[in-house]
């Protein structure tokens, strides 16, 4: 039976999680079981934890190519960002904002505060994950493919693509996109397969490029701003990392994240010429005739999984065979929304109400 844990299991039921998926959901669900003895075991395929709050360490520059900053509206979260902030892994960013389109760039104000991790979006990750393996009850185990998952009379046990086998274990955390996680699922709980069937994603290229020298000034617009929110066909938003607290000494260092609509209508590009594209379109927001300095590194990546088609009601799903899904799929496309979504869950599976 499949339920959003209202009624959730006894603490005594659940002694070992593990949790597939080491981004921001799954490293709030593990830290809140964790911090009640739970024995916890993250597993990523990636080289470290983050997901899309992982950054792109180049030669010259640290690129954030996924989430560039996030605001705060729960009070649960903004506890968390305090926590943060003393810590020192997030810091206010960005305070100089604009819109741009045809007629020019104007000034963008919505009085929202907005935070970016410190020096890098992963920094909050980090954070997370060492305290986690500061705990003699939490492991993380990265660059680790979860491929299949095998029900034992001990509860649950995981294969990965080299072969191994981990666990047992009492309840499998599945943070990754719902398509990753339908793979795992469509065998052992139809349910949740189905649940993941019915959150489509929406793809996302994201490009970077690297100059020699500062971007020239430009009439009316500060020379330090920090993000300018395009109505352009291909591009979204255009950051300046080497703005972000703790990047200064960077090259000027510019992420540009594309539409959806035309990310998905060329997800299957080739990376240079996707690239190509993105930075020809933030070229035709400036100014005609700017000169660009010279340019030190252009590329792009793609995130096939960026963000749901649509927010969804539920934080979490569970199925009573030991078996949950959690993140930003299924409350909102927002850090927040993923940080509350595994926060919630571990909550749940100790019993505790949000």
């Amino acid at each position: 039976m499949l339920e959003p844990l209202r009624e959730s299991l006894p603490l005594s039921d659940v002694h070992s999680v593990a949790i597939i998926g080491a981004g921001l959901s799954g490293l709030a669900c593990g830290q809140q079981l964790a911090a009640q003895g739970i024995r916890v075991a993250l597993f990523d395929k990636a080289r470290g934890p983050g997901g899309r709050m992982s950054s792109k360490r180049r030669l010259s520059a640290t690129l954030d190519l996924g989430a560039q900053a996030f605001s705060v509206r729960n009070e649960r979260f903004a506890n968390k960002v305090a926590e943060w902030q003393v810590a020192g892994c997030v810091a206010r960013w960005p305070t100089s904002l604009y819109q741009a389109s045809a007629s020019g760039w104007q000034i963008h104000n919505d009085d929202q505060l907005r935070y970016t991790g410190a020096p890098r979006m992963s920094a909050v990750t980090r954070h997370l994950a060492n305290t986690l393996n500061a705990l003699p009850n939490a492991t993380i185990t990265l660059e680790t493919h979860i491929a299949a998952l095998d029900k034992v009379a001990a509860g649950w046990q995981l294969h990965d693509s080299h072969g191994s086998i981990h666990g047992p274990f009492d309840v499998v955390v599945i943070s990754a996109p719902p398509p990753q996680a339908k793979a795992l699922l469509a065998e052992w709980e139809p349910t949740l397969a189905a649940a993941c069937e019915e959150k489509p994603q929406r793809g996302c290229w994201a490009g970077w490029v690297i100059f020699e020298e500062p971007l020239p000034p430009m009439a009316k617009v500060v020379a330090t701003w920090h993000t300018v929110h395009a109505q352009h066909p291909v591009l979204r938003l255009a950051s300046r990392n080497h703005t972000k607290p703790g990047r200064e000494h960077q090259p000027e260092s510019i992420s540009l994240l594309a539409q959806l609509d035309w990310s998905d209508a060329h997800i299957e590009s080739d990376s240079e010429s996707t690239a190509q594209q993105l930075l020809e379109a933030f070229i035709s927001l400036l100014p005609d005739n700017t000169k660009l300095p010279n340019i030190i590194e252009l590329g792009a990546h793609r995130w096939r999984y960026a963000q749901p088609a649509q927010a969804g009601y539920q934080s979490y799903l569970y199925s009573t065979n030991g078996l949950a899904l959690c993140g930003d799929s299924f409350k909102g496309s927002r850090v927040e929304d993923a940080w509350l979504s595994g926060d919630e869950l571990g909550r749940a599976l100790l019993g505790q109400s949000v």
